[in-house]
């Protein structure tokens, strides 16, 4: 599941952006202004990010600077419709595509997935190990033998661990990528996650999650 950065100080087109980018299986982090933009870009794993020109602290072509600084990832910068200054100055920044305001919801959503693509991020709803797919807008586990319908969040899980078998997660991470970076619950919601999964998968062998002493969980490599 990939995350997206939604930078406005206009609550009222981060709820539009979000609404539309969680209906389509992201998960999305809000900042306000620049300065905020910055410390959640250093501190949470970031794909892509939505970035208005027009903000306090540090506007729109400063943030695309300093992102391009330190992070190779697509920036799809947000305009004024009268301000095509502002998008001359904004492909000289870094950015990789703009949108104009106002705009259309779903061409917004079009154009994350075509940068996406570009940047050969994996957007895709569905994970393979082996024989067998994970799909989480479907919420299923199949095999050519079986079938199995997970709970959201089980599915989300498993997806993010098969998207990268082999690699650890601890469960802060987990819990972010998979319940937001502002879940105030405890840490061990993951282990009852991942003890209800290992309970469902018995009949999906190549589908072993491993947990690694101090660090975390990882999906062993078929």
């Amino acid at each position: 599941m990939n995350t997206i950065l939604v930078v406005d100080d206009d609550a009222h087109i981060r709820k539009l952006i979000r609404l539309y980018l969680e209906n389509s299986h992201f998960q999305v982090i809000e900042a306000a202004d620049g300065k905020e933009a910055l410390t959640m870009l250093t501190t949470h794993p970031i794909d892509l990010a939505i970035v208005d020109v027009m903000m306090p602290y540090v506007d729109g072509i400063e943030l695309t600077e300093d992102i391009r600084s330190f992070l190779d990832i697509p920036i799809l910068m947000v305009t004024a419709k009268s301000e095509s200054r502002d998008k001359v100055k904004g492909f000289r920044a870094g950015t990789d595509d703009y949108v104009v305001k106002p705009f259309d919801p779903v061409e917004l959503l079009l154009r994350v997935q075509a940068l996406l693509k570009r940047y050969h991020v994996n957007s895709t709803s569905k994970a393979t190990v082996g024989s067998t797919t994970i799909d989480v807008d479907k919420l299923i586990v199949q095999s050519k033998e079986e079938v199995l319908y997970l709970k959201k969040k089980e599915c989300e899980l498993l997806f993010t661990l098969a998207h990268s078998s082999g690699k650890i997660f601890t469960r802060a991470q987990l819990i972010e990528k998979i319940w937001g970076y502002d879940y105030e619950g405890d840490e061990r919601t993951v282990d009852v996650h991942i003890k209800r999964l290992r309970e469902q998968l018995t009949a999906f062998p190549e589908l072993t999650i491993t947990t690694v002493r101090g660090l975390g969980y990882r999906l062993e490599e078929v």
